[in-house]
């Protein structure tokens, strides 16, 4: 099996890239890890990251851009610069792999876009819950009709953060919904579609004195009822509930919570079926096996860029999501 040579452009101090990074060089049987470059004083900003890297080059932007034989990079950069590298990639002919969401402007986004389609390359993005088997079966499933039309879906996904990230969170509009949001419209997108309307409420939960929006909300209306998304960095016991619920004419699936740490990046999911019309039904339990939060991730890029498989989430789902993002966090 050809290897893909593949770079790194960045890390960040509160998303993936070094557990990206980590999964590609434990993927030796199918990556080639050129090596990696840290863009805007990442090494001076995150020093605490370095240690991942040692034992790899690093580079210049212009060497992994420059370079045909490198395939492939990965922008791991901070959120508000993802867009910005990825273009620089996209314009390079890259396939690329992007953390979530993608920057702040959706011009930008927009355009990078529009690159990635006339190269016909590869883009994919970082939501790791396409790739939990047990959201990923369930998303299968409601698609072929088993438990009916879809009536709504609920999807939270919260925790409690300190003062320092909280502040952070000021970098982008709607904070927390920007930030962890995504996954949770991302999900809701796939199950529903195209939204007819999205109300945003972000709001600041006065834990800290910053007006950063930590307690984030937003209405999804479809046809037959209204979802919502809520993540906020203010819940204690917060990861622990995350969960998403999908109810439909015949049935019902929670899963709660979207995951639990075995040994992180090692998780298990569990999750509740309900058909019956007893209003006593608990549904039935269910455990899925364990996984990686990464590696199946990274291995489906490696497919797609290989051509052995087609990307599933299109350039115009990426854009239409973007959209929902960037309208949930008005």
């Amino acid at each position: 099996m050809r290897k893909i040579r593949i770079a790194q452009i960045g890390t960040s101090r509160y998303s993936h890239g070094n557990e990206i990074f980590k999964t590609i060089a434990e993927n030796s049987d199918i990556f080639e890890l050129v090596g990696y470059h840290l863009p805007e004083g990442e090494r001076e900003k995150f020093p605490g990251n370095m240690k991942r890297f040692e034992g790899y080059p690093e580079l210049t932007l212009e060497e992994i851009l420059s370079d045909k034989t490198i395939e492939a990079v990965t922008v791991e950069t901070e959120e508000i610069y993802l867009t910005k590298y990825a273009t620089m990639a996209a314009e390079a002919g890259k396939h690329i792999h992007m953390e979530k969401p993608g920057g702040v402007s959706l011009p930008d986004f927009e355009n990078l876009i529009a690159t990635v389609k006339k190269n016909g390359t590869v883009f994919h993005t970082g939501y790791m819950y396409r790739y939990n088997p047990v959201i990923s079966d369930i998303i299968k499933r409601v698609r072929e009709g088993e438990i009916g039309d879809v009536i709504s879906v609920e999807a939270q996904m919260s925790g409690w953060r300190g003062e320092e990230q909280t502040r952070w969170l000021e970098s982008f509009p709607g904070g927390m919904m920007f930030y962890l949001g995504c996954h949770l419209i991302d999900l809701v997108l796939l199950l529903q579609g195209e939204p007819k309307r999205i109300i945003p409420f972000n709001k600041s939960s006065g834990v800290y004195e910053t007006d950063a929006k930590d307690n984030s909300f937003a209405l999804l209306e479809y046809e037959h009822g209204v979802s919502f998304v809520k993540t906020t960095q203010a819940e204690r016991g917060g990861f622990m509930r995350r969960q998403l619920v999908v109810t439909g004419t015949r049935g019902k699936f929670e899963v709660r919570p979207l995951e639990i740490s075995i040994k992180y990046p090692l998780q298990y999911t569990e999750y509740t079926e309900c058909k019956s019309d007893d209003w006593n039904d608990v549904g039935e339990h269910h455990r899925s096996e364990d996984h990686d939060r990464y590696n199946t991730m990274l291995r489906s890029f490696a497919k797609m860029v290989r051509g052995e498989c087609e990307n599933p989430y299109t350039y115009d789902y990426e854009l239409m999501l973007f959209r929902a993002i960037t309208k949930c966090c008005e």
